[in-house]
Order: C-alpha cells, then sequence, then structure tokens
C-alpha cells in the first residue's frame, strides 16, 4: 500500500509500503537518534569488491546481529527506553558520496539524481574557504561516511572496533580521516554549541508522535507549526532493488571551527558601543544569535531565564521592524518563521532540513562562566551535520540565499541592509554594518561596525544514505 510522502507519518501505525520504508530506512534521518559520543570515518574505495563488501557486512553480517540498524528498530527503542529505561544500541550509519557510487561500479542511472549531490561540496560556490585550504581528508576524493555513536562512549568504542575490523577485512577500502563529537551541554542540561548557545531546538519534526509529544509537552505549536512532510527529509533510493518502498536521505557533513574568544570577545565590544550596561548587556551576543544562552528567543522578551522547556513556538509578527530581534540574528536569517518577505511561509518552509550537528573538541572551561581569557579560540567546533530532500532547496539555498546574502530578509523602507548572518554566513567582502535596537522594542537604532567572523569552515562533503535494502543486495 503506497504512502502519502506530502504528510508525517505516525510510525506506530505505519503498515504497508511505510512500514517497509521504516524497516529499511537508516536511523537519525526522520528523527534523531542520541548520540553524545561520535566517531565519524571518512573513507575510500580502491576495490569496487572490497567497498560493496564493507556495505553489505554491515547491514547482512554472516555471524551476529547488524551494526546498521532500521529507523524503526532506532524508534522501537526509543519507546523502550522512555516505558522502561532499557538502553538501546549503538547508532552506526553508512552514507556514499557520488564518487563514491562511481567507485562501487553503480551504474549511473541508478546513482542519486541530485544535481548538488553529484557535484560534491568543493563545487557548491557556497563563498566557502578554498578547498585546497581545508583540512588534508577533505581535500581528497572521499567515497564514504561511516558515522558511529552512542549515548555512552563504552558502547560508542566497542562498536567502533567494531567496524574497524570490518574496513580491515574488506580490500581496498582505506579510512582518509576521522573525527569525533562530544555533547556539551549547560548547567540546566541543554544542548549548547561553543559559544554557550543552547543549540539544537526549532527542529521539523516528521513523526506525528513527536509532534503531538512538541504540542503537549514543550510550548505548542500555535506560533509554529514543527510538522513537515516526509518527502523533506526522504526520497526514493534509486540503486534499491525497489525504489518505491526503499528510500534514503541526502546528507549534508560541514565542520566548522569556533574561536570562542574572539566571539565572546565581540558580544563585550557589542554591548560596549550600544551602551548596552548590567543585564542588558547579555542583548548583545542575543542579537548575535536570535536566542539568550539559555535558548530565550529574543523576540519574545528583552531577558533570559524562559528555558523550561526552551521555547519554540514563536514567530516574528510582533517585531516586523526588527526593534526586538535584528535581522541579521542567525535564528531569524535562517528560519524566518515567514518574515523573510520574498517567499510565503509555506515557500520559506520549503528550506528547512533536519539538523543533526554535534559539537567537537574538548573544553578545560565552563562555556556560560562569563570570562573570556580561557576560552579557546581553536580546535573546537561544530560537526555540522542535516538531512536533506533537495540539498540545493534546502542546504545549498540557506546558506547562500538567506545566511551569506545581506539582502536578506526584507526590511522595511529606511531599515538599512539587514547584512549576513554574523554566526555562520561566508563572503569574501568586507561584512557591512549593522543596525541595532538601542533598547528592546524601542524606536531607536544605532548603526555600528559587523562583527567580524569567529567561524571557519574546515571541510565537508555531501552523501547519500542509502536504504538497507541497498547495502544488503550489494
Amino acid at each position: 500500500m503506497p504512502f502519502d510522502l506530502t504528510q508525517p507519518l505516525s510510525w506506530e501505525s505505519a503498515a504497508g509500503d511505510a512500514a517497509v520504508m521504516l524497516d529499511e530506512l537508516q536511523p537519525n534521518i526522520v528523527k534523531a537518534h542520541t548520540r553524545e559520543f561520535l566517531t565519524i570515518l571518512f573513507l575510500k574505495f580502491s576495490d569496487p569488491a572490497g567497498g560493496r563488501a564493507l556495505l553489505k557486512a554491515l547491514s547482512q553480517p554472516p555471524t551476529g546481529t547488524p551494526l546498521l540498524k532500521s529507523a524503526k528498530t532506532h524508534l522501537q527503542e526509543v519507546k523502550a527506553f522512555k516505558a522502561t529505561g532499557t538502553k538501546g544500541t549503538p547508532y552506526v550509519s553508512v552514507g556514499l558520496t557520488g564518487d563514491g557510487y562511481t567507485a562501487l561500479q553503480i551504474p549511473a542511472p541508478k546513482i542519486p539524481p541530485d544535481t548538488s549531490f553529484r557535484s560534491g561540496m568543493k563545487n557548491a560556490g557556497l563563498n566557502d574557504p578554498a578547498p585546497a585550504t581545508w583540512e588534508p581528508h577533505f581535500r581528497d576524493a572521499i567515497h564514504a561516511v561511516i558515522l558511529v555513536g552512542d549515548q555512552m562512549s563504552g558502547p560508542r568504542n566497542k562498536a567502533l572496533t567494531a567496524v574497524r575490523h570490518l574496513i580491515q577485512a574488506c580490500h581496498g577500502v582505506h579510512i582518509l580521516g576521522e573525527e569525533k563529537g562530544h555533547g556539551l551541554h549547560n548547567s540546566n542540561g541543554d544542548g549548547i554549541e561553543h559559544f554557550g548557545y543552547v543549540d539544537g531546538r526549532s527542529q521539523p519534526l516528521f513523526l506525528t508522535e513527536d509532534i503531538d509529544d512538541e504540542r503537549l509537552t514543550a510550548d505548542g505549536a500555535t506560533n509554529w507549526d514543527p510538522a513537515f512532510a516526509l518527502n523533506r527529509v526522504i526520497v526514493p533510493d534509486t540503486a534499491a532493488p525497489d525504489p518505491a518502498k526503499h528510500f534514503g536521505s541526502y546528507f549534508v557533513f560541514r565542520k566548522l571551527e569556533q574561536n570562542v574568544k574572539q566571539f565572546k570577545k565581540q558580544e563585550k565590544a557589542l554591548a560596549k558601543r550600544l551602551h548596552l550596561k548590567g543585564d542588558d548587556a547579555e542583548r548583545a551576543g542575543a542579537m548575535l544569535v536570535g536566542r539568550f544562552e539559555d535558548g530565550t528567543p529574543l523576540t519574545t522578551q528583552f531577558s533570559d531565564g524562559n528555558h523550561h522547556p526552551v521555547p519554540n513556538d514563536f514567530d516574528y509578527d510582533s517585531d516586523p521592524n526588527g526593534a526586538k530581534c535584528p535581522f541579521f540574528a542567525h535564528i531569524r536569517k535562517v528560519n524566518p518563521r515567514g518574515s523573510g518577505g520574498f517567499e510565503p511561509v509555506d515557500g520559506e518552509r520549503l528550506h528547512i532540513m533536519a539538523r543533526r550537528g554535534q559539537t567537537y573538541g574538548v573544553r578545560t572551561d565552563q562555556p556560560n562562566d562569563g570570562r573570556i581569557e580561557n576560552k579557546p579560540s581553536k580546535d573546537v567546533g561544530l560537526l555540522f551535520m542535516a538531512f536533506n530532500a533537495d540539498i540545493a532547496e534546502q542546504f545549498e539555498f540557506a546558506q547562500s540565499t538567506w545566511a551569506n546574502n545581506p539582502g536578506f530578509p526584507r526590511v522595511p523602507p529606511g531599515a538599512g541592509a539587514p547584512g549576513l548572518d554574523l554566526v555562520i554566513g561566508q563572503s569574501p567582502n568586507p561584512r557591512p554594518d549593522i543596525h541595532c535596537p538601542v533598547e528592546w522594542g524601542g524606536t531607536t537604532t544605532a548603526t555600528t561596525t559587523a562583527t567580524p567572523q569567529a567561524v571557519t569552515m574546515k571541510g565537508g562533503e555531501y552523501f547519500f544514505m542509502p536504504s538497507l535494502a541497498f547495502c544488503r543486495s550489494l
């Protein structure tokens, strides 16, 4: 029985083709998989048979349990943990680049058709640093990625050892490099990124069970609808035995190094230039991000303290002039919630993607201790990861047309250009001045120098996470 890709899905009542899809889909796509400890291996194939053998062994070993589990198994594990506290199994996932499909000798017509995917991130034209400056393993032609993670380091290490043994047993499979992610949290227990701000909120939800949880156990869904159709995250797996039932997703990976010391100095300098004093000085950083450190949206109140739970049910209808949250704020640039001015809200929603990022690097300080000199200036950052149904329409649009575009969003006459996203915006040109509300919700605006870039893209690539059926069929 065909299922409707234009709607969210109830996984608990899924039947027919929908049930097959969940049984053959990799985890972490339609629902995030918990993984406080994550290792990512980037691979190259010099022997097609060896590469094929690896994918098949991950999904269908001669003996034992497959390392690759299904989305359905993951969802069942989450339900069991909530009911009884039973811990789930580690997260293992595999993806291929366009070059990887060619290296495995998959016929060209069967390779996932997304144009950006086939071209690769090196040719994306996103104002990124030149590929020659990327970290060495990203400069090479990557063929595959394997992610191994868990809530605890022990199970992650055990699964990672098993993956490494499989790689060693497969002729012509080489590890180009690896990345390690470590979860980072504030004193409230919320996940944060290295600048100290709550991260991971405002995710598109594809399962009706998660949508109901958001409405009933979070802050509701009156102003912002978190429900998204399945076709915004999964697409038919064209190389699988039955693309009508077997699905995958395009996976974007980017390593973003954060100069935390510089960013914190910028926050303090911006507050000084705007003459923000006392508790109101925290608003300078919130203007750059769009939320206070604890996740309180700047557009909803002038100070922090609203974080149980971290809110997401808001829009910018009460702030059309950027008098509360300025137009250049990171979360306003990359999710304008109907306020962008160039498309209706339904059009803007087509560019939203399922983010699954994780912080990397070890800290010896407390991220939110209010100090600056003890903050790291390198070797920490975000392993940005996101699942897409259309890379150009989702990730690339959000990065180039929104974050990198000093003319987005559309602003009232006389307001001045909004400027770049000062967190992730990439531009080869000097950053234009920014326009900041001096008082929250007031009418006075101050024009000042934009903060310099504190995030550096160190490399990345586009992958396709195929169905388990594809891996088993090799």
